[in-house]
């Protein structure tokens, strides 16, 4: 049973008081309050009516509190997409490009329990062919070398300087740019490059998008650092494009050595290579958890104004293109936008709101003047005209929030394509607003009303610009050109894997996401105020704990609940104390640490427990601590915790 609304928590008692007091207020001459006076029963069955309709009043059904929130314009928000990007594998390479239209669907492994999650590409791929036309070499950014010699096998050269030094780069020159492409480079090296560690060579691969260089996803490298004959697979970012570099255009592609991370040593000598080739064997093309509806025809208008139409699948969830109503015409179709409100808009504006979780198109209404005229809030669509919505998208939620690598089966047969995988976990998927949390909205909303004045207003404004954000935290913005500013951190919504492991890149919101809030804000914020919207400061920690098992307790199974305790506790968005995130600004103490570990039902003593602050770019940490202090724009992030069990006595 659905708990009712406590809309007013006085009761007979109360009123009767409260009515007693006024009276004292404004007629002193009345002195006689017992229970016999003819006034004092008035009031007491004026209270117990008014008691018996408090009663009823917070019993009202929820979907007429609903009701009430639609008259103050809040409806309930709609499930989000989740997004993740799919890497679509070639058979083998091809003489010509390969198109992967867009809808292409891919979807997880159906089992006995689970149904398949199906996802589609919102836009078309093309995996051109390429092949490797230009290699240079350029030492601490001299002019660079040109080695057209290994392109046939004819010869060989020192990648970089002797020895190696930051800076030294090998460059690749594709016959023409690669966007989104999976590029494999098939480099024939000779075990010169000694002193490196084959699994994490301090080398970084790098494209070249007109502006910089961009970094590229190593998928993986069969050279161990240019050690030997092998496949280098690169993913090159969409960004990537063709350009002059030393007076030779091409689609280039570098190699650049970098510091060796912490506790890693560096080339001693430089890889040789004694021939390269390189070709396209895939591309990765964004895709959504939602099924796009096209050229759905939702009725005909009948020339009023105030007109709804209800779409053939909800909920219609956000992002994608601008959600747009299209009605007929003689010379063709007429497009509406849509707005949030229709305040402020002429007679002669074509525009719609929508309700998404209900799946309800409405049209500008007319409202009757004191003088007896009618004021329209829009165009009103002409009597007979089919209404259509060109294309909307209808699912989301949760359920696509699936784990890296999930993604497997490929729904639509194309050819040349051998496999579909994702090789990060989709995000962005959000259940559906429930009547609770919009009852708890509705009067934040109600005293926002679509400006931006105290902090609460932008996190709340924040939210309504992107649902599928996890946490919004606005503060003042102290830089010492940041006067009257404000700074709105966004954490973006990410998924753990099974043992409630984060990845770094999980947590920096894209782009788009902050643009979009930030673009919001600015049409609601005062003016003369900066506002900056970016990802919080997130501080590394990294725990070293030594715990002893109780009797009969496996070492291995402690171990992984341990792990899976620390990287729970210590997450931005599901640990702290609460479990609802970590709090912003809340310092970390090794005790606690303490009380997370001894918690665990295998763990006899927690024996000793090192708390370290990590730089989660680098690598580096310091020494330990007791107490780490985080600045009021910072989170904590797990970085590497470590932990050794052994056995009780």
């Amino acid at each position: 049973m659905l708990p009712s609304p406590n809309l007013d928590d006085r009761r007979f008692q109360d009123l009767v008081d409260d009515a007693k007091r006024m009276v004292a207020h404004y007629c002193p001459e009345w002195t006689d309050h017992n229970v016999s006076d003819p006034g004092v029963t008035l009031i007491e069955t004026f209270a117990f009516m008014v008691d018996q309709l408090f009663y009823r009043l917070n019993r009202v059904p929820d979907r007429l509190y609903v009701a009430f929130l639609d008259l103050l314009g809040v409806t309930l928000h709609p499930p989000t997409a989740a997004s993740v990007e799919l890497l679509i594998w070639l058979s083998a390479p091809q003489p010509d490009a390969v198109v992967i239209p867009q809808g292409t669907e891919a979807s997880t492994r159906r089992t006995e329990e689970d149904e398949a999650v199906v996802f589609a590409t919102t836009r078309e791929l093309t995996v051109p062919p390429r092949r490797l036309a230009h290699v240079m070499t350029q030492a601490g950014g001299g002019v660079p070398v040109p080695h057209s010699e290994v392109l046939h096998g004819d010869g060989s050269f020192a990648c970089f300087g002797t020895p190696p030094v930051p800076g030294d780069v090998l460059l690749l020159g594709l016959n023409d740019q690669a966007p989104s492409c999976a590029v494999v480079l098939r480099l024939e090296c000779e075990v010169r490059g000694v002193g490196v560690n084959p699994r994490n060579p301090p080398l970084v691969w790098e494209a070249w998008d007109g502006a910089g260089w961009a970094s590229c996803d190593l998928d993986r490298d069969g050279t161990g650092g240019l050690n030997r004959s092998g496949d280098v697979v690169i993913h090159v970012p969409h960004t990537h494009t063709a350009s002059l570099l030393g007076g030779v255009r091409a689609g280039w592609l570098r190699c650049r050595v970098v510091d060796p991370a912490s506790g890693y040593p560096p080339y001693s000598a430089s890889p040789t290579v004694h021939s390269a080739s390189a070709f396209t064997i895939g591309g990765s093309v964004p895709a959504v958890h939602a099924e796009t509806i096209a050229d759905e025809v939702i009725g005909l208008s009948e020339g009023v104004p105030g007109q709804s139409f209800e779409l053939g699948r909800r909920p219609v969830v956000p992002g994608g293109e601008a959600f747009v109503v299209e009605i007929a015409s003689g010379s063709g179709w007429n497009s509406w936008t849509e707005v949030d409100s229709f305040a402020g808009c002429g007679p002669d504006d074509r525009v719609i709101a929508i309700d998404r979780t209900a799946g309800i198109v409405n049209f500008p209404p007319a409202v009757r003047e004191p003088d007896g005229s009618l004021r329209y809030y829009g165009a009103v669509p002409p009597a007979g005209a089919p209404v259509r919505v060109p294309q909307y998208r209808t699912g989301g939620g949760p359920k696509g929030n699936v784990a890296a690598r999930a993604l497997s089966v490929l729904r639509s047969s194309i050819p040349f394509v051998n496999s579909v995988e994702n090789r990060r976990a989709a995000h962005g998927g959000v259940a559906p607003e429930t009547i609770e949390q919009a009852k708890e909205r509705g009067p934040l909303a109600l005293r926002t009303r679509d400006r931006a004045i105290t902090a609460e207003d932008y996190e709340q404004l924040a939210k309504r610009a992107a649902p599928d954000i996890a946490r919004v935290r606005c503060i003042p913005a102290t830089g010492p050109d940041e006067a009257g500013g404000v700074r709105v951190l966004v954490v973006p919504a990410a998924v753990p894997d099974k043992e409630q492991r984060l990845t770094f890149e999980d947590l920096v919101p894209d782009e788009e996401t902050l643009s979009e809030v930030a673009s919001y804000l600015d049409e609601r914020r005062p003016v003369g105020a900066r506002v900056l919207v970016e990802p919080p400061y997130y501080r590394g920690v990294t725990v070293v704990a030594h715990l002893t098992a109780r009797p009969r307790v496996s070492r291995e199974t402690l171990k992984r609940d341990a792990l899976r305790a620390l990287y729970e506790y210590f997450d931005p968005i599901r640990g702290g104390p609460d479990g609802d995130g970590w709090p912003f600004g809340r310092p970390v103490h090794a005790g606690e640490v303490h009380a997370v570990l001894q918690r665990l039902a295998g763990t006899e003593i927690v024996d000793e427990v090192l708390v370290f602050a990590a730089d989660p770019i680098t690598g580096r940490r310091g020494e330990p601590l007791q107490r780490i202090e985080l600045e009021r724009n910072a989170l904590v992030f797990s970085f590497e915790h470590q932990v050794r069990v052994t056995e009780g006595a």
